[in-house]
């Protein structure tokens, strides 16, 4: 596709996310007044919710947190992030995380109330790409596997999937987005993450038309949400949207009280997938809401477990991949949008390299496989050895 082609494209799609913005701006104002970010990952910023919804310049700088207290930051409504794009707040304790209480508002996914939790969020539409013939189809999709020499060359957490569980993924990754009536999606990537105990795997996949298979690009281990102990959730299972509805921001890289970097690394980018649903993994189960994202995690001591579930419901990914999302805009397509439409937001890294087939979905299964396979193997007794007391807390 030609770059004046992609570019009309991308202003019609800045144009109907606003119009879906507009129509979101109650959803979006629900949930600010709960969201939190978690101790564990070193200060992260927070900015005031506004009044008025208008779309402009999006995010704020991270700033470190108040002695190490938890940092309330709102999901970024258009006028938020408008603010906090030009005035820097410093990150608040757990008390501005508006009707939470102190020992779960301030988590990125952590039990909340059902008064405080945000009504449900606006239902998923299929993208519009442009109908290719079958020739430029297959221009697309050589172009789009050239990123499988990046992945390898640029992520060092790699899992060796055989060709037919890479093709038995990509069915489960249909049958996932049918349900969701997005089975005509086709063009753009698209993360799959298997929360099963014994795979605990991400993927990255890509299809150009929507009658083809869909292909890997690669995969790397994860660690999903632990249940058995207090305010741990399992992962939540579905289609989720990547928005600036629900802005990203970045780490601090800072310890917690027990030296554990929670998000990883200074710079590294926190997906903000927003409040959801969260089955709680202790007590009598049941649900609440949660907040869930998808990060890097204590490059030191809570990298090398990848591979089993350990957070408290998010998905921790590791800090090559983080990057490598990051760089490449994989499932950035509607910060992209803003971007063609000349809006500018400081989450963006000015030397990134963003793919012509950028996507906006993660789409979160459960294979329920009984035995593990050997591809995605069990991280050994070295790494279980690193893990300080109290490192489950972080997320």
């Amino acid at each position: 596709m030609s770059a004046p082609a992609r570019r009309a494209i991308a202003i019609a799609l800045s144009t109907c996310f606003y119009a879906s913005w507009a129509a979101s701006a109650a959803y979006a104002s629900d949930a600010a007044t709960a969201s939190g970010a978690h101790v564990a990952s070193g200060a992260v910023h927070s900015a005031p919710a506004q009044a008025a919804p208008k779309p402009a310049a999006l995010g704020a700088p991270p700033v470190s947190a108040a002695s190490g207290a938890s940092a309330a930051r709102p999901v970024a409504t258009a006028a938020s992030a408008a603010s906090a794009a030009s005035v820097p707040v410093p990150a608040s304790g757990v008390s501005g995380a508006s009707g939470a209480s102190a020992a779960s508002s301030a988590q990125p996914a952590s039990a909340a109330s059902a008064a405080e939790a945000a009504s449900a969020p606006p239902e998923l539409v299929l993208p519009v790409h442009r109908m290719l013939t079958p020739q430029e189809a297959a221009e697309e999709t050589r172009g789009a596997l050239e990123m499988r020499k990046r992945f390898a060359r640029d992520v060092n957490r790699r899992l060796h999937v055989p060709l037919a569980e890479q093709r038995a993924y990509g069915q489960r990754l249909q049958a996932a987005l049918e349900e969701k009536n997005l089975g005509a999606l086709a063009g753009e990537f698209v993360i799959l993450v298997d929360r099963s105990a014994n795979v605990q795997a991400l993927f990255i996949y890509f299809r150009a038309m929507p009658d083809e298979p869909w292909l890997m690009i690669g995969a790397s281990p994860v660690a999903t949400g632990r249940p058995g102990e207090f305010d741990h959730f399992l992962t939540p299972l579905g289609v989720f949207e990547h928005t600036p509805l629900n802005m990203d921001f970045r780490a601090e890289g800072t310890m917690n009280q027990n030296n554990i970097r929670g998000y990883g690394r200074r710079d590294m980018r926190i997906y903000d997938l927003g409040w959801v649903d969260g089955e709680r993994g202790w007590g009598k189960g049941g649900y609440s809401q949660m907040r869930f994202q998808m990060h890097a995690t204590d490059p030191d001591r809570l990298e090398p477990l990848l591979g089993i579930r350990h957070s408290k419901g998010c998905v921790r990914i590791p800090a090559t991949l983080n990057a490598f999302i990051d760089h490449y805009g994989i499932i950035d397509a509607e910060y992209q949008a803003l971007v063609d439409a000349g809006k500018s937001l400081w989450v963006l890294h000015s030397d990134r390299e963003i793919t012509p087939w950028a996507g906006r979905f993660i789409v979160v299964v459960d294979s329920e496989r009984k035995t593990r396979p050997a591809w995605s193997p069990v991280p050994g007794g070295k790494a279980r050895a690193k893990v300080p007391a109290g490192a489950d807390t972080a997320d």
